[in-house]
């Protein structure tokens, strides 16, 4: 299945994409994508519905975050190493966790706003690994059960405030509009190979990036057996697992993210993702998000 969100910011509907590429409406069925209509019940449920059933959206304008409610973002660092030499860093022994805000979530074809004072704002394509059934302290060999399936992410950078402000790295991956995921959530067992999927991401119709999740230093179900001993992961819970090489840090000279730039992403079966660059302007911005 390919399950999603649409509408307005803040009171998105869930829905799921047809066969045939149509918006279907599930609000009659479920309240959202989100907690337990995630776990292996709540999936085996919205399987036994038939499409055909359900109300056609005629114009879903704007698809939202294809997850709502996410109570944790865990994020994977220099999880390629071609990405670790890129930027500069040693290719980690155990898997580099940091965590990113929630409230940078937004949707997938949503403007992405520079910071205020930022000049190093930079982009990042990235499987995003979206958690079924609770968690804890799993082993490695049955980890992907508890997995509901997979989503792009843009895990969007402000490089200086990751690296030159002090302390960790979450004050440069934490801004508004620095977490854009969808447009549909891909349940697992549409998804046979985590472990070799295309991703890509260009900028003004420049590419960038060209990976494959086959080069991962941490496999998938590495990742969620590691992170479920320091935390338990919940329903509807992401993991974002990190970035190939081809990152504006990375280039000579580096390169980053300017007002007017236009992103373009996608991971193959997944879908994709585009996005403008705005400036950054509070008053505008707080009208755009309904805040």
């Amino acid at each position: 299945m390919k399950l999603l969100r649409y509408g307005t910011p803040g009171r998105e509907k869930p829905g799921l994409l047809d066969r045939d590429g149509r918006v279907r409406d599930l609000s009659a069925i479920v309240d959202d994508i989100a907690g337990e209509h995630l776990t292996r019940a709540g999936l085996d449920a919205l399987r036994r519905i038939d499409p055909a059933t359900l109300p056609i959206v005629e114009s879903a304008a704007r698809y939202g975050p294809a997850v709502g409610r996410v109570g944790k973002f865990v994020c994977v660092g220099l999880n390629y190493a071609d990405h670790a030499a890129e930027s500069g860093m040693a290719v980690p022994d155990q898997p580099v966790l940091f965590m990113k805000a929630t409230s940078a979530i937004v949707g997938p074809n949503d403007d992405v706003v520079i910071p205020r004072g930022s000049v190093k704002t930079d982009w990042e394509v990235e499987l995003g690994v979206v958690i079924g059934d609770v968690a804890r302290d799993v082993p490695v060999d049955a980890a992907l059960e508890h997995v509901a399936g997979y989503l792009v992410v843009n895990d969007l950078s402000e490089r200086e405030f990751q690296l030159e402000h002090g302390g960790q790295w979450v004050k440069g991956k934490s801004c508004d509009t620095f977490g854009p995921i969808g447009p549909w959530l891909v349940t697992r067992d549409e998804v046979p190979d985590p472990q070799n999927l295309s991703l890509w991401l260009e900028v003004n119709g420049h590419r960038y990036q060209n990976g494959n999740t086959r080069t991962m230093i941490f496999t998938i179900a590495h990742l969620v057996s590691y992170i479920s001993r320091y935390m338990t992961l919940m329903p509807g819970d992401v993991i974002s697992t990190g970035t190939p090489p081809g990152v504006g840090l990375g280039l000579k000279p580096p390169t980053y993210l300017k007002p007017g730039d236009v992103m373009a992403l996608g991971i193959e079966g997944l879908g994709q993702q585009r996005q403008q660059v705005i400036a950054h302007d509070a008053d505008a911005h707080r009208a755009s998000s309904g805040s």
